[in-house]
């Protein structure tokens, strides 16, 4: 009788956090707009805009599990040479893939990305949301568009769109 009464409990428990997990996913759920991007030097601790003031940029997190990210930097104008063409690539971040939730994190699992070293990885980042906006951090990692910055992380606000 006691194996059924655990067996039991462990089920209820499962399901609540199963429940629980799904529920912070919801709130993610819909298109965010981009606030800000910042870039934090490990280094120094200093914190500058990672691709100028005037960027844009969405997040999208669907109902069936996947994240569209898409970021583009401040000035970015047609390009009509090929370094023109290359040197757009370090103003884009941009990827998707099936993410799940765990606790404070948002996980993409990345099938498409502007940088191929992306693709096959995890991307993880933490996450609180303050209101209708979502302030999102990076780990500490030397970032694939500036390896020249060294350790960085990245700290980006959206907003949520109407």
């Amino acid at each position: 009788m006691n194996k059924l009464k655990l067996f039991v409990v462990l089920i209820v428990f499962f399901v609540a956090m199963g429940l629980c997990f799904a529920d912070d996913d919801s709130k993610l759920v819909g298109l965010w707009k981009l606030v800000s991007f910042d870039v934090e030097f490990q280094s120094t601790g200093k914190t500058q805009p990672a691709m100028g003031k005037n960027i844009s940029g969405f997040l999208l997190f669907t109902a069936e599990g996947r994240a569209f990210f898409i970021l583009t930097g401040e000035g970015r104008k047609p390009a009509k040479t090929e370094k023109e063409k290359a040197a757009l690539l370090d103003s884009l971040v941009a990827y998707t893939g099936k993410h799940r939730v765990e606790g404070d994190k948002w996980i993409t699992k990345v099938d498409v990305a502007w940088n191929p070293e992306w693709i096959g990885t995890e991307q993880v980042r933490t996450f609180k949301m303050e209101g209708d906006r979502l302030i999102v951090m990076t780990p500490w990692n030397v970032h694939p568009n500036w390896p020249e910055r060294g350790m960085t992380r990245r700290t980006i606000v959206f907003q949520r769109d109407k």
